[in-house]
């Protein structure tokens, strides 16, 4: 049992690999926009809650990717 809940907590706490990406757009009057990853097409959500740095279009940017209410979102974006 203790064996069970200590792999749970090494799984749930390993250190996420950072993803790098382009910023497509960001509207900062309502505080959103996406990011395009980079080597790939897919765009991920970005708020303006979850910026480090003050981010704009074509900004290269780095983040951590987590799972949202509405799909997935960028987290702690800071510039590279």
């Amino acid at each position: 049992m203790i064996k069970k809940i200590l792999n749970r907590f090494i799984k749930s706490n390993k250190a996420s690999q950072l993803k790098e990406g382009n910023v497509k757009f960001f509207i900062k009057a309502k505080g959103f926009g996406f990011i395009t990853v980079k080597d790939s097409e897919k765009e991920i959500f970005v708020h303006s809650t979850n910026l480090i740095d003050t981010i704009k279009e074509n900004d290269h940017v780095k983040f951590d990717i987590e799972q949202g209410e509405k799909g997935l979102i960028a987290v702690k974006v800071s510039l590279v």
